[in-house]
């Protein structure tokens, strides 16, 4: 696990620092995709998440879901070419979850990557070799620390 300015990047996940997400392996060739301990932060109280359909192919970069706080709306973007398998049903029901539990409930889509997504893996670090990229993230959006509910899940 790794902290910056009291944001938390559990070191089991890989991280996309310019379009500011997690994403889990889950072994069988699929990925859970979410947004960070930055993002959520940035984006203050969500209240509503709507993730793309299951079976919808979406190119890198693109809108993979539509995320609506008191103070932006804004798209979570796909690291790389992919298919989404599923998505969370608690985070469209309940979208304060994302603030919540950012990494564990607050998973977005499920997602497969398709053979245009090539070398995605190249684009996605580690918690350890993320650090000095969402730093400068940081300081580009003059984000000095996280801040956490109270109840904040990991």
């Amino acid at each position: 696990m790794s902290d910056l300015a009291n944001c938390v990047l559990p070191g089991d996940l890989k991280y996309h620092i310019d379009f500011n997400v997690w994403l889990r392996d889950q072994g069988d060739g699929t990925f859970q995709l979410g947004m960070t301990d930055i993002a959520q932060t940035l984006a203050g109280s969500v209240i509503h998440c709507r993730p793309k359909k299951a079976g919808k192919t979406i190119k890198a970069g693109k809108s993979i879901a539509t995320v609506e706080s008191g103070k932006w709306v804004g798209p979570v973007k796909a690291p790389f070419h992919c298919e989404i398998v599923s998505r969370n049903e608690e985070v469209e029901s309940d979208a304060t979850v994302l603030n919540r539990s950012p990494y564990s409930k607050g998973w977005i889509v499920c997602i497969r990557p398709t053979e245009e997504a090539g070398d995605y893996q190249s684009e996605l670090l580690s918690a350890d070799a993320a650090l000095e990229g969402f730093r400068a993230y940081m300081a580009k959006h003059d984000l000095a620390e996280c801040s956490h509910c109270d109840g904040f899940e990991e």
